[in-house]
């Protein structure tokens, strides 16, 4: 199992990508530069959850591990401020069945957060405006477009208000369309090629600047090892799984088989036999 070097890694990765956003030196202004660049505004008072997993509500139901959840400014709603969740996640999971199931991943994220939002006996008016941002290096909807925004609507009356407070925005890196600034396309550009030959506007340098320090920092480095053993641990008892599994198979065919062959010598015999009745049958016929 190969792997990158720290060094190597870009802001698309999981763990470059959550380690800036948590760093006690660069996790504040990294957290706030990506959301003023996403959102065209500045936020305050922000707390800021990397590698957040949700249990499900027992054992046999599944959570959900997100990469960066962010509780941010309030959202006015019909006059009334509302606590907003910002959930971040870098994806280059480009697979056929991960791509069909997208929508329902992005819905079982926004359930997830939702579950967690309100104490017992709160009014749903308190839910949290919750927005859930894919930035992905691959065309999810395959209309080569930047950026993609969606909401609930009612099919019969599509420009009816219809407010909820979920919002999922699909960010995709190497898109052509959309009308965006050309600082945001350089930003998307840079979360898939983080060097300084990218660094190309002077918020791009500063990200650089606490890209660069966190790839030095000797914990971050301490880390990124521990979970490159973690992910070596798990793929190679993933293999010997898959031995093990192997090696069951191989011994159920070979069962399988003998069975198929009792079973045929049973039926082999029991024609012998009925065909020496059928002799004898015929002999005492004649006699």
């Amino acid at each position: 199992m190969q792997r990158r070097k720290l060094e190597e890694l870009n802001l698309m990765d999981d763990f470059l990508f959550n380690a800036m956003l948590t760093h006690p030196e660069t996790g504040e202004k990294f957290t706030h530069t990506i959301l003023k660049l996403l959102f065209n505004r500045d936020f305050k008072n922000l707390k800021v959850s990397a590698q957040k997993f949700y249990a499900g509500m027992n054992t046999d139901l599944r959570g959900a591990r997100l990469d960066v959840c962010i509780e941010g400014d309030c959202v006015d709603i019909d006059g009334e401020d509302i606590p907003s969740v910002y959930d971040v996640e870098p994806d280059q999971n480009d697979k056929a069945k991960a791509i069909v199931a997208f929508p329902k991943r992005s819905r079982f994220y926004h359930a997830i957060i939702d579950s967690r939002s309100l104490k017992s006996g709160e009014d749903f008016g308190k839910l949290k405006q919750v927005y859930v941002i894919f930035i992905c290096n691959y065309d999810l909807f395959g209309y080569d477009r930047v950026w993609d925004t969606i909401k609930n609507r009612c099919l019969e009356e599509p420009e009816m208000d219809y407010e909820d407070g979920a919002v999922t925005i699909v960010l995709y890196t190497r898109g052509t369309k959309g009308k965006i600034s050309e600082e945001f396309r350089q930003f998307l550009n840079y979360m898939e090629n983080t060097d300084q030959n990218n660094a190309v506007n002077d918020e791009l340098k500063s990200i650089q600047r606490m890209v660069d320090a966190v790839k030095r920092d000797g914990e971050v480095s301490l880390r990124y090892m521990k979970s490159f053993e973690h992910d070596q641990l798990m793929y190679e008892r993933g293999i010997e799984q898959g031995r093990l599994a192997e090696i069951k198979n191989t011994e159920r065919e070979r069962q399988n088989t003998e069975k198929e062959k009792l079973r045929a010598d049973m039926a082999q015999s029991r024609i012998k036999e009925l065909e020496a009745e059928l002799r004898k049958y015929k002999e005492k016929s004649r006699a």
